[in-house]
């Protein structure tokens, strides 16, 4: 929503240093994708007041990395590593052969989302700030993954 919603670039975004990206091989079929989008990511931080946010993207053969829908999730909850679920918006797109599937992951997206200041204070009227740092897992004991609805025949 709002006069700046719909499709960016997101290249510098995902150059910065507290976003981390997967992004496959150039894909050698067009692949269709129509319905609900998930990711689980097995993460850590010393705060328990904290935001994941996903997004996923198509990135062209010149490289620009284009939005296609995302979502967050907000913890307030203590705990070592913690399983985060996280719904992105429904989805119908054709990433096109050549192009690349790119999932992002960050503590925030502000301001898409509203920050999140990491203290627990109410969003309206807290006035302090605390920096968090993540671990993300993917390994076979904490398989982070991403869930996308491909359409009938996709590969």
């Amino acid at each position: 929503m709002g006069l700046s919603a719909g499709a960016k670039d997101n290249r510098a975004v995902e150059a910065r240093a507290d976003v981390l990206t997967f992004t496959t091989a150039p894909l050698s079929e067009d692949v269709e994708a129509v319905g609900p989008v998930r990711v689980r990511l097995y993460a850590r931080s010393a705060n328990p007041n904290v935001d994941y946010f996903a997004r996923l993207c198509d990135v062209d053969a010149r490289g620009r990395s284009i939005n296609v829908c995302d979502g967050i999730v907000r913890l307030r909850e203590p705990g070592d590593v913690r399983t985060v679920e996280i719904a992105l918006w429904p989805m119908a797109h054709r990433f096109k052969r050549g192009h690349r599937i790119r999932l992002q992951v960050s503590s925030g997206a502000h301001p898409r989302f509203g920050r999140n200041p990491g203290t627990g204070q109410p969003l309206a009227t807290g006035r302090d700030l605390r920096a968090s740092d993540h671990e993300i897992f993917h390994d076979r004991q904490h398989p982070s993954a991403l869930w996308l609805p491909l359409t009938p025949g996709a590969s």
